[in-house]
């Protein structure tokens, strides 16, 4: 299937535009591009739902790669990891030691780790083995993800916060039940606004991970209302959507970071995320137009 889609233009036109390349090199070279306009980068090795443990053993190695490269190249950008990649549906145990390998990696080199959050089934899961790692590493090592459209999620803010956590706020993109997610986008909103500003007030540099445009000036509106220094958070965005906004923040003086998936696994990667939630086709159809 992927050798069929990649022949018809459209579609190459659209995994290329998301997903860069399939190797580090590829990765590096879009990062600097990205790093000219003044942003900063998060790499991410496309391969989650791992099922094979030395498959695990690759991706530390694959990581520790990343972050050798990223001191070679002179590169601004950090790491963010799915514990699926290293064995969360084998063993939590055996996930902690290989993420933790990679974090041990990032502290050595100082770099930084994102913990990236995926569905809610392994929420509490994630959560639990990001604070096993924090307990371990300071706060400029190791950060994690929370999703506004989960029930949970002020609770989760409240009790990262008291360690502390440095935070990656986005919306979620998996399709989630509504016994544990808000089904109604106007609630989702909310929900992010009221974190972001708990987020914004609490002293700690974290990221606010969106291409919503309302979402972003109430975080700006905020910010300035609050005196609260652009320099003090930053925000986030996906590779390949809305560069126009991403050039544009970043010449204001906010800090900007672009997510840049790479890796073979591409096209799982990418298929995965339109059948995830059919508003996602959408998302990219609409933004394959825009800057």
């Amino acid at each position: 299937m992927k050798d069929f889609a990649t022949k018809f233009r459209p579609f190459k036109r659209m995994t290329t535009r998301f997903v860069a390349g399939e190797d580090i090199a590829q990765a590096v070279e879009s990062i600097r591009e990205i790093n000219k306009t003044g942003a900063s980068a998060s790499f991410d090795h496309l391969n989650e739902g791992v099922t094979r443990a030395e498959e695990t053993e690759a991706e530390v190695r694959e990581y520790k790669q990343i972050l050798a490269r990223i001191d070679e190249s002179g590169i601004d950008s950090n790491v963010s990891i799915k514990l699926t990649q290293f064995g969360l549906a084998i063993d939590p145990e055996l996930c902690y030691r290989n993420a933790r390998a990679v974090v041990e990696e990032a502290a050595r080199r100082g770099n930084f780790v994102r913990v990236d959050m995926e569905e809610s089934a392994v929420t509490q899961v994630t959560i639990d083995i990001f604070r096993r790692l924090r307990a371990e590493f300071d706060l400029n090592t190791v950060g994690i993800v929370l999703q506004s459209y989960l029930k949970r999620t002020a609770g989760d803010v409240q009790d990262l916060l008291k360690i502390p956590a440095r935070i990656r706020l986005c919306k979620g993109a998996y399709n989630e039940p509504p016994e544990v997610a808000f089904p109604e986008k106007r609630d989702v909103d909310a929900n992010y606004v009221a974190q972001m500003r708990v987020l914004l007030s609490s002293g700690v540099y974290h990221g606010i991970a969106t291409h919503d445009e309302r979402m972003i000036a109430a975080t700006v509106d905020y910010s300035q209302r609050q005196g609260i220094a652009k320099e003090a958070f930053e925000f986030q965005m996906l590779y390949g959507v809305r560069r126009d906004l991403q050039i544009q923040l970043a010449r204001e003086g906010y800090r900007m970071r672009v997510y840049v998936p790479y890796g073979k696994s591409w096209y799982p990667y990418f298929m995965r995320r339109l059948a995830e939630r059919p508003a996602n086709v959408w998302f990219i159809l609409k933004n394959m137009f825009k800057g």
